[in-house]
């Protein structure tokens, strides 16, 4: 999922021995002839001119489309920097990532600078934006999504029932063949996070970098132990940020989007509670539930202005990303109560069939998830999976666990998943909310017990995706912050309070 841009997106197993070592030496750039980079003025549409100044430069380093043929055809992926202002406390770069995956990360340098980025942190490096392979302008790609299309985001509808998961079937079905059909200059299928991983090592020789340093949130936790997997002595300081668990995304992963709404719900609960007066949603917290899933399934029975109540279910999640979406969200569920409509929010628009705004992201998401790893292929796994999470997460996890089009994907995977090295330096920090619907706590508990001795886990007491920067609690930027600009890796796991 995309931290930084959760407000506008909507939110591998392990290389066997003898492969790591054919990838790994295929990976490796000629160090004594690296591509350099050259550096000059961002594509239009990356810096908002209502935002001041132009900050950022641009520029492209060239990759191998396939690393199994590193002299073969070449894609080249767009970069950004905020460069250092402090030359004297410059120690290197600082590659960042912002999740998805999908989400276009040129602007995320200049993002975070502006919501608080430490000046340390800005000092210490180049802070460097990329636009992974597949997105935005490095050679994107293209499933031909429209607007008129019922498929939307990474996340399925929520099955009320078997016959529910078996219709999604025949949709997932098509948006894989819809995807192989439009992949008219063959680049889906080497759209994976070991690709992307073995591209930030190129980007860190045209820099002319001994080490690179990695920030990533969401999606961007796989990348960054991708790359400290692959490249464990090139990696220099490693922060993760709402971690899904592994180096890949798979069927399992998306189930744990159930479990992330049920420990983040109540914090929404809690909220809308103490404010009953003004919405009437309940005066406890178990009592919005009720309102919930009242509201829910009347919208599976009677769609309105187009909301049904898939649509309501997945807003709601949505909603969870942040404390400052409960408002629109409150407004929404009393205007449906009161009503029977949803109000300005509204459902989902009718379609034109022009080509979707979220066309990229949602190509690029689905390329990498099903490229990574296998999903399952019988339907019949996802009845069982969607029924009993129906049960264990009664807010979504119908949702979750429902069949997604990497069922029926015929372009992936080329290579197995990267294994986390936990025989590396200690280099990861691992920071992680309590409560966060698309991550919850367990994917930051998993990346740290496959880690081992590499890395330390900072647990806060947040709720929401995304705690360093996005999260602003003092002890997370401290440890963070600490890490990053002086290199004060924790002794001990680190528990940080609501702040």
């Amino acid at each position: 999922m995309n931290a930084k841009r959760s407000l506008s997106l909507l939110a591998v197993l392990g290389l066997a021995g003898a492969l790591v070592g054919t990838l790994v030496l295929a990976a490796e750039p000629d160090e004594s002839s690296p591509a350099r980079v050259s550096w000059g003025t961002c594509p239009e549409g990356v810096e908002d001119p209502a935002a001041g100044p132009s900050q950022l430069q641009c520029a492209t380093v060239p990759v191998p489309l396939d690393y199994r043929e590193p002299e073969g055809a070449r894609i080249e992926i767009m970069i950004s920097r905020l460069a250092s202002k402090n030359p004297d406390k410059r120690r290197g770069v600082l590659l960042l990532n912002p999740g998805g995956p999908g989400g276009p990360g040129l602007d995320q340098p200049k993002f975070l600078a502006a919501h608080g980025l430490p000046a340390d942190v800005l000092d210490s490096y180049d802070v460097i934006g990329i636009d992974t392979r597949g997105v935005g302008h490095s050679a994107p790609v293209s499933c031909g999504f429209t607007d008129d299309q019922t498929y939307f985001g990474n996340i399925s509808p929520y099955a009320v029932n078997d016959a529910a998961v078996t219709e999604r079937a025949t949709v997932a079905q098509g948006v894989a063949e819809q995807c192989a059909a439009n992949d008219h200059e063959g680049r889906l299928r080497y759209i994976s996070t070991a690709n992307m991983a073995r591209d930030l090592d190129r980007i860190r020789a045209a820099l002319g970098e001994d080490k690179a340093s990695f920030l990533g949130y969401s999606y961007g936790t796989a990348l960054g132990a991708a790359y400290a997997s692959i490249f464990p002595e090139r990696a220099d300081r490693v922060v993760l940020d709402s971690n899904i668990g592994d180096t890949y995304l798979d069927h399992d992963g998306m189930r744990l989007y159930g479990l992330g709404m049920e420990e983040t719900f109540p914090d929404f609960a809690e909220w809308a509670a103490a404010r009953h007066d003004t919405y009437g949603l309940g005066r406890t917290a178990e009592e919005v539930r009720r309102t919930y899933l009242t509201l829910a399934e009347r919208l599976d029975a009677n769609p309105v202005d187009g909301m049904d109540g898939g649509l309501f279910r997945f807003g709601t999640f949505f909603t969870l990303y942040r404390p400052a979406l409960y408002t629109s969200a409150a407004e929404t569920w009393k205007s449906l109560l009161e009503t029977g409509h949803p109000g300005p929010a509204g459902g989902r628009p009718p379609g034109t069939g022009a080509p979707s705004p979220n066309d990229n992201a949602w190509s690029v998401f689905l390329a990498v998830t099903c490229n990574d790893v296998e999903w399952p292929e019988d339907i019949q796994t996802y009845h069982r999976a969607v029924a009993e999470d129906r049960e264990r997460y009664p807010l979504f996890g119908a949702a979750a666990a429902n069949v997604m089009p990497c069922a029926f994907w015929k372009l992936g995977p080329s290579e197995p998943p990267v294994r986390i090295d936990d025989t590396g330096p200690a280099d990861v920090l691992i920071v992680q909310n309590r409560r966060d619907p698309v991550t919850p706590l367990r994917g930051g508990e998993l990346l740290d017990e496959k880690f081992g001795q590499r890395s330390r886990l900072v647990t806060v007491d947040g709720s929401g995706h995304g705690a360093y920067v996005l999260g602003a609690n003092p002890c997370a930027s401290q440890v963070v912050t600490g890490y990053l600009a002086e290199g004060a890796m924790p002794e001990h796991d680190v528990i940080c309070r609501a702040g």
